[in-house]
């Protein structure tokens, strides 16, 4: 008699998910604009500056245990580029968080979202201006498109606009935002080599040190967290989803396919946030954010495809 086969291996969700590059990519854009348009609805349950402080305490908290081992090896690296470090956490996590949250108190989430669409373009220009990295004709070309899309969504497509130099200050700031991220991106290259974990594990906290003080003024000033099932259910989607649970899914999602092949997954962000912006939060969809953000879609194809090539 036969024995029987045996039983094919259960399956285990969390290694199936782990290679599938596409849908951890695909979720990172899906969780990274309901921050976006988490923060917009909830601007007057948690104060900007507070909820980015508790935001990034609250990720190095969650990733302490795992990356202990990695920080003390990687210590003496840290330490050596202490400066370079602690601006890495001003521009990339401090200011860059915080000036985003506090830009939705004065734009839409929509306004957002289709300005974040031009974010890896900052990068392209300060990785010019700072280390001399030429543009291609294809590269310039996407830029200027795509810069043309950011105007377009600034000046609600009333370029005539910028006679009078009106704008909300809102996207200006959320825009500054951007520029502080494109210069966080142009310097990681220059990190010391360490484990992942120490690396985030590091610029969060001290992201958040820096932020401390701030958060300490806001709270002076009398914007205080309210206390109720809105800012709960808000800090816990915050912690686990766009903070924690996006950088692994990005990280392991490039490990797979390659930055190249990774990056059109950030443009997932306008376009899983408009529909949120729109369903969730009622707000209307324009032409001008139409045009915006098909000419930032376009400018940024254009720009990263000669790029892709070489890679």
């Amino acid at each position: 008699m036969k024995n029987p086969a045996p039983a094919p291996p259960a399956l285990d969700p969390v290694r199936w998910l782990s290679n599938q590059p596409y849908l951890l990519l695909s979720l990172t854009g899906l969780f990274w604009a309901g921050n976006i348009v988490l923060a917009r609805h909830v601007g007057d349950h948690v104060p900007p500056i507070t909820l980015t402080t508790i935001r990034w305490f609250g990720v190095f908290l969650i990733l302490l245990p795992f990356a202990w081992p990695h920080l003390r090896r990687d210590w003496p690296a840290l330490r050596a580029h202490l400066p370079l470090m602690v601006l890495l956490s001003a521009i990339g996590f401090a200011f860059n968080n915080a000036i985003s949250y506090w830009a939705l108190q004065y734009t839409q989430a929509l306004n957002a979202l289709l300005i974040q669409s031009s974010g890896p373009l900052f990068v392209a220009l300060w990785s010019l201006v700072l280390f001399g990295v030429r543009l291609t004709a294809a590269q310039f070309a996407g830029i200027t498109i795509s810069l043309l899309g950011v105007l377009t969504i600034v000046l609600r497509g009333d370029l005539g606009a910028l006679a009078s130099i009106a704008f909300n200050k809102g996207d200006v700031m959320f825009a500054a935002s951007l520029l502080s991220f494109g210069l966080y991106s142009a310097l990681i290259p220059r990190r010391p080599v360490t484990h992942q974990l120490s690396l985030i594990s590091f610029t969060t906290f001290c992201g958040a040190l820096l932020l401390l003080p701030f958060s300490l003024w806001e709270f002076s000033t009398g914007a205080t967290l309210k206390f109720d099932l809105l800012t709960f259910a808000t800090l816990v989607y915050v912690l686990i989803f766009p903070s924690t649970l996006a950088y692994l899914f990005f990280n392991r999602g490039v490990a797979l396919i390659g930055p190249n092949r990774a990056a059109p997954f950030f443009h997932l962000v306008p376009v899983f946030g408009s529909a949120m912006a729109i369903l969730l939060l009622g707000e209307q969809l324009r032409p001008f954010h139409l045009i915006g953000y098909a000419l930032v879609l376009a400018g940024v194809v254009i720009a990263s495809r000669q790029a892709a090539a070489k890679g």
